[in-house]
This record gives C-alpha cells, sequence and structure tokens, in this order.
C-alpha cells in the first residue's frame, strides 16, 4: 500500500500496519533535486516551484529530505528495478508520480463545494471534512491536525498494481492509527500574508496567497493566465500545448481565460481556442471561440469534462483532442500561473 501525503505533498510507502520505512539508500540521497528535475522533467520542476513549497523557504533542501527519506524506500524505484538504470531516473520518476497524483486530487475544491472553506473564525467538524473527501475520493482519508486543531495534513491512501512508477493506482481504505484531528472545533485557517488566494487541483496547501488581482480556478469560471494539464488513466501526463494538442513531453503552453458568460474562453499563442469538427484547435484563423466551464476539478465542454484521443502521444508526437469518443479518454486541469 502506498500513501499520498498532503498538504506537504509528500509520497511515501505505507506498510500494512500504517509505519513507513525511511532513508533506504543514503547511496542515492541526491542532493541536486532541482539540477535533476530541469533536466530530465523540467515542467514537473515548474509546477513543484509553484505548489511543493518548504515554509522555510528552502525548496531544494525540502526536496532532497523527501526524496531521501521516502523515495529511496520504494522498492520499484530501486536501480535493479530497470532494465537500462541511469543514476537519478528514480528521483526524476518519484517526482513525476508524486507530481501528478497530486493533480488528482484536488482537495481544497472539494472541501469548497461542501460549504468548508478557508476561515479565520469559522470551525468545522470532522465529519463534515470526512465526508466531503470521501464523497469524492472512493474512500475515507486520514485528517491530522496539529496541536491547536488546526488542519494540517490529508492522506490518501492506494493500493499499487504494479510498479510505483507505471502501474496502476487504486484508491484503498485507511491504515494505520487513522486522524488525528478531534471531532469538533477544526480550525481551517487561511494562508497568511495576502488577501487574494486561487487554487489548482491539489489541496487546501496549494493555495497562492497575493495581494494582487490573480487568477481563479473554482467554479464555473476562470481568468489569467495558466496550463492545461491533462490526466490520463489516473495520473497527469503533459499538457496541452498551443495549438491545442496533447503533448507530453517539454514544455507546457501558457493559456489566457477569458470570463465570457457563464464560462470563460481560452485562447494560446496560435490565437483563439473553439471546438471545431469535434476537435479542439487553437490557431488565428478561429474566428469565434468556444465557452468552456470548470467544475472546480477539470474543464468541460457541454457539460462533460471527457475529452478524448486516438493514441496517447509519446516522444515529439502531438495528438489531436476529441470531444467525441476515441481509445483514449482523458480529462483536462487548470494550472494557474
Amino acid at each position: 500500500m502506498a500513501t499520498i501525503i498532503l498538504l506537504g505533498g509528500d509520497v511515501n510507502l505505507v506498510l500494512g500496519d500504517g509505519t513507513y520505512e525511511a532513508n533506504c539508500d543514503a547511496s542515492r540521497e541526491y542532493t541536486n533535486i532541482t539540477q535533476i528535475l530541469q533536466a530530465a522533467a523540467p515542467s514537473t520542476l515548474q509546477y513543484m516551484q509553484t505548489y511543493w513549497k518548504d515554509y522555510q523557504g528552502n525548496d531544494e533542501s525540502f526536496w532532497e529530505h523527501e526524496w531521501g527519506k521516502h523515495g529511496t524506500c520504494i522498492s520499484t524505484l530501486e536501480p535493479s528495478c530497470y532494465a537500462n538504470y541511469k543514476a537519478t531516473d528514480d528521483a526524476v520518476d518519484y517526482f513525476n508520480k508524486a507530481v501528478s497524483l497530486f493533480k488528482t486530487l484536488p482537495s481544497y475544491s472539494w472541501l469548497a463545494a461542501a460549504g468548508i472553506v478557508p476561515s479565520s473564525t469559522k470551525t468545522y467538524t470532522l465529519a463534515a471534512i470526512q465526508s466531503a473527501l470521501t464523497s469524492k475520493f472512493g474512500f475515507a482519508v486520514t485528517i491530522n491536525c496539529n496541536s491547536k486543531k488546526e488542519l494540517d495534513e490529508l492522506w490518501y491512501h492506494y493500493n499499487v498494481q504494479g510498479s510505483v512508477q507505471s502501474g496502476t493506482w487504486q484508491p484503498a481504505a485507511p491504515v494505520g492509527s487513522g486522524s488525528t484531528c478531534p471531532s469538533t472545533g477544526i480550525k481551517y485557517l487561511p494562508k497568511p500574508g495576502g488577501t487574494t488566494s486561487t487554487t489548482v487541483a491539489g489541496t487546501p496547501g496549494t493555495t497562492v496567497t497575493t495581494s494582487a488581482p490573480v487568477s481563479t480556478a473554482s467554479g464555473t469560471a476562470l481568468s489569467g493566465k495558466g496550463y492545461l494539464n491533462v490526466v490520463s488513466g489516473g495520473s497527469q501526463n503533459g499538457c496541452i500545448i498551443s495549438a491545442g494538442t496533447w503533448y507530453t513531453t517539454g514544455t507546457c503552453a501558457t493559456f489566457t481565460a477569458t470570463p465570457s458568460g457563464s464560462g470563460f474562453t481560452l485562447s494560446s499563442s496560435k490565437g483563439k481556442c473553439a471546438i471545431s469538427s469535434n476537435a479542439l484547435t487553437c490557431a488565428s484563423s478561429v474566428t469565434t471561440a468556444t465557452v468552456f466551464a470548470y467544475d472546480g476539478t477539470y474543464l468541460t465542454y457541454s457539460g462533460s469534462s471527457s475529452f478524448y484521443t486516438t493514441a496517447v502521444p509519446t516522444g515529439t508526437k502531438q495528438s489531436t483532442v476529441y470531444t467525441t469518443s476515441q481509445a483514449v479518454s482523458l480529462q483536462i486541469t487548470w494550472q494557474a500561473i
């Protein structure tokens, strides 16, 4: 069984009794995570630099700690499990999987949909928080609080069929000692330091606080700039690039969301975006942009969050994204920037 722990955002191995191993291989405790990801997974690094932050301001040290403590203890990330292992492949797979899972767990939106939002005065019950999360995840979530009754961590549990890096992650019932929050009086505090916040798929810890106007990613309308990340097979895998196609390597394109009626339109450096002949297209030739909506987790079109393509793109290949059924289904999340 494996667990993704949020708000901190780390992934660690949880054994049957709810404990986990730590710091299993000192020879693989890398001290240059930023450099490793910059070379092998720049889009993952870009996301982490915004949403996987160290509260003391030393992101590199924090990532090194998470990899050394938890990543080196995942058996399928051991060098012997790779057919053609190259040094640091294991760390790249670890952070790619952590980020892709994180993007499929929009806890902030799930809680907000149930009326549970950050507040400096209001408190919530454990039952209400658990109900909001369980109804979306499918199983109970381990909800942890600090000594001040403040919401501190969310633990999502999975059974992994196959390897961590390429296996199937199935949501599962929690193991271990259970939630540490009291039954009532739980505080869900806003992030300090600003007046406006924006969230993307993730947890309460993915809130970015600023005193300036920012783009929003909740409800049915988006505004501002962001990336369109693709979720397929339960994991984040690449993004939509400027022409409106799905690409799994390289840098994500920046899109601009503009409110329109009860939804919003999208545009990229190529031009306005529209559904044309059942396919997503962004081009200078598009004269009328399609109005999309957002359900708090995924981009929607005509009330559906399901999009399709004929095959998952690999290497430099791009795949056209359709609104009609094809061999591969996918969903699209918004990452505000």
